[in-house]
């Protein structure tokens, strides 16, 4: 696996590299936002580990930048523990964050959860393919259509939810379900981030007369192509 790790803590990038070269994975290490954006450019990352406070270029503003290019999986590390500082992380795109000080152990966790996903040799080769009324998904080459138009700009978990939501029409699902089911492991207690997504992925698939995800209060959301909206 070919990670890029964009942060300035020389301890913390010593302490990976270590346990990358135990798992296996390939670690490229910069110590600023623009050098980050910099290596970005230059090669075809697996995974990409971005801390939020960085000189030259936050990482906010670098996952920002990152996402309006690529869908590669994003990790964000940060000291921010705020709800708030997490879900602009979130919102820009990130797919996870691990809050410091963390155990490499868990943040091992977390890169083995975000990418296996994306793993092609692990996937059921019969389910590679589905369809509904408005979309077309392969899961062999990670791409969705709507109405015959290709949706380039999803992220890598948006495309698991649309996958998931499709897969299951008019199913109600809690957060915690959702949780289990696409990322693969527990947030423990931190739904915020499926309501984050939900909302990313509403804004690209929907509009006033088809929003297609629906909340269903006190429970979760469905995916129903038919039902009206009455959010």
């Amino acid at each position: 696996m070919n990670i890029l790790v964009v942060e300035d803590n020389e301890s913390v990038c010593s302490m990976l590299e270590m346990f990358f070269m135990k798992e296996g994975y390939q670690g490229t290490f910069v110590h600023d936002g623009q050098s980050g954006f910099d290596e970005f450019n230059k090669d075809r990352w697996d995974l990409i580990i971005v801390d939020w406070m960085l000189p030259l270029m936050d990482g906010v503003t670098l996952c920002r930048k990152i996402r309006e290019l690529s869908g590669v999986p994003i990790i964000m590390l940060t000291a921010k523990d705020s709800e708030s500082d997490q879900v602009l992380g979130l919102e820009m795109g990130a797919d996870d964050y691990v809050t410091k000080p963390f155990s490499p152990l868990t943040l091992m966790a977390r890169i083995k959860a975000v990418t296996r996903r994306f793993q092609t040799d692990s996937i059921d080769k019969e389910n590679h393919f589905i369809s509904s009324q408005h979309f077309k998904i392969s899961k062999d080459s990670r791409e969705a259509y709507y109405n015959g138009e290709l949706l380039a700009n999803l992220t890598p978990k948006e495309f698991d939810l649309l996958y998931y939501f499709i897969k299951h029409p008019k199913q109600v699902f809690s957060r915690e379900q959702l949780l289990d089911k696409v990322w693969g492991y527990q947030f423990y207690g931190d739904e915020r981030t499926v309501d984050v997504h939900i909302k990313r992925l509403r804004k690209k698939i929907s509009n006033a007369e088809q929003p297609f995800i629906h909340t269903v209060w006190g429970v979760g959301y469905k995916f129903d192509e038919t039902a009206d909206s009455h959010e």
